[in-house]
């Protein structure tokens, strides 16, 4: 009996049911405006994506919206800190093989002056030198296209000289005023960050690192062990304009330098809980006289590794006070193919030392470098804007400065008089590098002499013929005051010349070993370096 009533009453139920599931459909939000509704609740775009929405749709003129977009975005980040950046998909690709330390291409670097592509060196073992590029030679088509002349520029050649390894591409080239065809395979090409690692004095190695990427540090145990080898029982680490990069680069060489268990940096934000980053296994470098060189180019990593070794005693920082970034940036993808950079913490160095420097209400954080060199901050340790946020004594005594920047224990003031109005004009139109490659090119046998870079650097001497057929050059070049040269500009454009010609050669390395011979903060570190045990 009770089964045959609920047969009867179930399609009534089912009517009910259904005729209620309509009523309250109909009064939800969304309904009638094309909206979705799940669990009740109407999605919320937020007014920023409305407005987008708005613009794209209804506006009266065509508006290029990724252009907008991007402005949009980049608006928003400006009220944040100065690191919060957002990466177009059209530079994401340069960006990251920065920072993963390849690009595929063929291996060559090239300048353009007065519209012409000129190869001024052939990476050793690359695709280019394979197929028997030299430096010299000038490019005049890749592929189908023609790159002498119409207003080329440096983008436009990298694009198509780049391309996926294995792929050929063919080039036009130019050389002793004769056309030869060159085809090329394309391949992996390394970007080093390492610039330089020698001896410069008995018994002290020299490494220079220009960034922190993901083949830093196999790039520096590969120098470490070259340099152990000859001998090397102190070292200098140059930082100089570095301005930083992977943080576990930094992490994993004060790992080489500090014992077993030794706090190198942690981090620390509103929504990232702190973690410390300790030192783990036995270094290469644990004993040993040490020398960190930094200057107001030294930003993050650079501060990370300065911070260290300065916290525990372990070497001196030597030259002058850092940039001061100590914000931790992580990289989330973008589904246009762009990515944000977005700080989520703070670098705090083993003192407790926050490496920041001050941002926002009004202090000009990009110009605070101009601030320093007007302030005297550049030429004289007295002058140094301290801002102390942790009084901090390292375990031998040392009083040691925090906030904006890592603070130099021996300081080396910057050389005001290389910017001279004619050592001025000398950098801006490059015109030593754009004389070197000519003059290079067309003496290369006799350079044939010099056996390597520290050859280089001990037994060439810029000549008086040199020099004055760079004059004559640079005064094609409009560079003013070469007749009346005081004494200063007349040492450093000879220094300068020498060093641009060892970096023909020998590239970055030729350059520093011969730089470095008259570098102030080089001499004062192998001063140091000589009178430590």
């Amino acid at each position: 009996m009770s089964n045959r009533k609920l047969n009867v009453f179930l399609p009534l139920l089912f009517a009910v049911v259904l005729a209620l599931g309509m009523f309250l459909g109909h009064k939800m939000p969304g309904s009638n405006t094309g909206g979705t509704t799940v669990f009740f609740t109407k999605p919320t775009r937020g007014p920023l994506q409305e407005v987008m929405d708005l613009i794209k749709t209804k506006y009266v003129d065509t508006l290029d919206a990724d252009k907008v977009q991007q402005e949009a975005i980049e608006g928003l980040l400006s009220h944040l800190d100065p690191h919060s950046v957002y990466i177009p998909p059209s530079a994401l690709q340069a960006v990251n093989e920065d920072m993963e330390g390849n690009f595929q291409g063929i291996g060559v670097e090239f300048n353009i002056t007065a519209d012409t592509v000129n190869v001024i060196s052939v990476l050793s073992g690359g695709p280019s030198e394979a197929a028997g590029v030299q430096t010299g030679d000038k490019i005049l088509r890749v592929n189908d296209s023609l790159v002498a002349g119409n207003g080329i520029t440096p983008d436009k050649i990298r694009k198509l000289l780049r391309g996926p390894a294995g792929s050929m591409v063919n080039t036009t080239l130019l050389r002793q005023q004769k056309q030869i065809q060159v085809p090329i395979k394309r391949g992996v090409i390394p970007i080093y960050s390492i610039d330089a690692s020698y001896i410069a004095a008995p018994g002290i190695g020299y490494i220079k690192i220009n960034k922190f990427s993901a083949t830093t540090f196999d790039e520096f145990m590969k120098a470490m062990r070259k340099l152990q080898q000859q001998g090397m029982e102190k070292l200098i680490i140059d930082v100089r304009q570095n301005p930083g990069g992977f943080m576990d680069a930094a992490i994993r060489i004060a790992d080489e330098l500090l014992t077993d268990n030794k706090l190198v940096v942690y981090t620390k934000g509103k929504d990232y809980p702190r973690t410390d980053y300790k030192t783990k296994r036995p270094g290469m470098f644990e004993r040993g006289a040490l020398a960190i060189l930094t200057d107001e180019g030294s930003a993050s990593a650079s501060e990370i590794l300065a911070g260290a070794i300065q916290d525990w005693d372990r070497g001196a920082v030597i030259g002058r006070r850092t940039f001061g970034k100590g914000l931790v940036q992580e990289q989330y993808d973008l589904d246009n193919g762009g990515a944000l950079r977005l700080t989520v913490a703070r670098y705090y160095i083993p003192s407790g030392r926050s490496i920041q420097k001050p941002y926002g209400n009004g202090t000009a954080y990009d110009d605070d470098i101009m601030e320093r060199y007007h302030h005297g901050e550049l030429v004289n340790k007295d002058s140094i804007k301290i801002t102390d946020t942790v009084p901090y004594k390292t375990a031998s005594g040392r009083r040691v400065y925090g906030g904006g920047g890592i603070t130099p224990d021996i300081f080396v003031p910057f050389d005001t008089s290389r910017y001279s109005r004619t050592l001025t004009a000398i950098y801006t139109r490059n015109t030593l590098s754009n004389f070197a490659y000519q003059y290079y090119t067309s003496n290369k046998d006799a350079f044939k002499q010099y056996k390597d870079a520290e050859d280089f650097t001990k037994n060439f001497q810029t000549s008086p013929a040199l020099f004055e057929a760079f004059k004559t050059y640079a005064q094609k070049d409009s560079v003013p005051g070469l007749q009346q040269l005081s004494g200063h500009d007349d040492t450093e454009i000879r220094t300068r010349l020498k060093a641009m010609l060892a970096r023909q050669l020998y590239r970055t390395e030729g350059f520093y070993e011969t730089i470095n011979a008259t570098d102030p903060v080089v001499k004062k570190a192998l001063e140091e370096l000589n009178r430590s045990k």
